[in-house]
């Protein structure tokens, strides 16, 4: 379906904002992994629909109450011989090492955007542990094959220069190993708050990760994983205690876009939600960006309230941490006074599309000057952009959401508008009710 967006003058209303997704995910896999969880009020996005469909998959007992799902975990060998994990990323990173637990056989499956991501460095690594594993080509994309062999700890190392998802997926596999592991982190790390997340998460499960206390390689003054640190000692023999009641947070990620819109155009916008920030997300950086542009917010733990538009200003942004921010940063750009400079996104090229290259082409199609390189954008804004633009967002869900707030500043059209349903099925819906 394409999503036709007029330009407008003004937006208000209130929005509820979904669950953060990422949480989500990492609450049914590591709820899958042993004790009794509640998971209240989770994304029904079709990412965490499919790790609810592999936490079952893997072994665990689901009884859905009114607003969420009850888990009793237990990690089992598979019944079936093949799994699909859909178009999720994570859920394939985080169901891999933990398939190894058993020695069993099983094709793992995907959909869509996943044909293609790679997944070498976490292959590389399990078959360093002893696990008979290979994926198709020389990424080790899906499908994936696991021909038997049970994965054993010790000293490991996982290049983390491409994704943090894969050094989650360890974390969450080696506390149920028989001896302990020491995994050490190679490469440029990305995305550490991801990693900091499934830390947070499997402390209040009962697991224990200790982290190098070595001067260099401290946590940061956030509490949050540093980019140097490359060593986390996994004791074994460990077992999981369940998530209690676990209340999934709103998402930043997703509440960027409404909140860009807002900043963009005459605005009274109230997003509604549960706004924890004693969680850490990745993508709550939007707020610190937004302000420094120039946004100014009403926020409390329930909402977060804007009255726009704002002039915006431009600047330098490392995305290091947030790579899901790079879309509706970009089209902020656009609009801002001087030079946006994106950096730290290499990263951002092996998401559900290539977030640097396929945004700058179509981004150079309402005329905008946009300059690309391995590992930033810059952005020069113009007085004028071509209206009435068809943009393809490459069923990246990030990108058509972006795009549908371009719109509101120019007019366009949004190719393939239901690929938002990844991460935010209701999108489409929350956008028209405040236009």
């Amino acid at each position: 379906m394409d999503l036709v967006v007029k330009k407008i003058s003004q937006i208000k209303g209130h929005v509820v904002c979904p669950a953060s997704k990422s949480y989500s995910i990492r609450a049914f896999i590591i709820a899958a992994c042993g004790g009794k969880s509640n998971i209240i009020s989770p994304s029904d996005c079709d990412d965490a629909k499919t790790a609810l469909k592999t936490a079952k998959a893997l072994g665990a007992k689901i009884i859905k109450f009114n607003n969420g799902f009850n888990v009793q975990g237990d990690i089992l060998p598979l019944k079936q011989k093949t799994v699909c994990v859909d178009e999720s990323g994570t859920v394939l990173r985080f169901l891999l090492p933990l398939l190894a637990l058993h020695d069993q056989q099983v094709i793992v499956e995907g959909k869509g955007s996943l044909i293609g991501r790679p997944n070498t460095f976490l292959i590389k690594t399990l078959q360093d542990m002893g696990v008979n594993i290979k994926g198709s080509g020389d990424k080790h994309s899906v499908p994936i094959k696991l021909n038997g062999g049970v994965m054993s700890g010790g000293k490991i190392k996982i290049d983390a220069s491409v994704s943090s998802q894969f050094v989650s997926a360890l974390l969450i596999a080696c506390p149920q190993l028989a001896v302990d592991t020491s995994l050490t982190l190679t490469g440029d790390l990305v995305s550490g708050d991801y990693i900091t997340m499934t830390l947070q998460m499997l402390e209040r499960a009962g697991i224990k990760i200790k982290i190098n206390r070595d001067r260099r390689y401290l946590l940061s003054k956030t509490n949050k994983i540093n980019s140097v640190c490359p060593y986390l000692l996994i004791p074994g023999r460990q077992k999981y205690k369940g998530l209690k009641n676990f209340h999934v947070p709103s998402d930043y990620g997703l509440a960027a876009f409404l909140m860009g819109a807002a900043a963009l155009v005459k605005s009274n916008v109230s997003l509604k939600g549960c706004f924890d920030d004693s969680l850490v997300q990745a993508d709550g950086h939007i707020i610190e960006f937004l302000e420094r542009m120039g946004v100014k917010m009403v926020r409390t733990k329930k909402s977060i309230k804007i009255k726009g538009p704002f002039e915006l200003k431009g600047g330098d942004f490392s995305l290091k941490a947030c790579p899901d921010l790079v879309p509706i940063m970009a089209v902020l750009a656009l609009f801002a006074k001087g030079r946006t400079r994106l950096y730290n996104i290499a990263h951002a090229k092996v998401k559900e599309s290539d977030r640097i290259s396929d945004l700058r082409k179509e981004l150079l199609k309402v005329g905008a000057d946009v300059r690309e390189s391995k590992d930033e954008l810059l952005i020069y804004p113009r007085e004028e952009y071509k209206s009435g633009q068809i943009l393809d967002p490459h069923n990246d869900h990030r990108l058509a959401m972006a795009f549908s707030i371009l719109g509101l500043r120019i007019g366009c059209t949004v190719k393939n508008i239901e690929c938002s349903h990844k991460s935010y099925p209701g999108f489409v819906k929350d956008f028209r009710s405040i236009l």
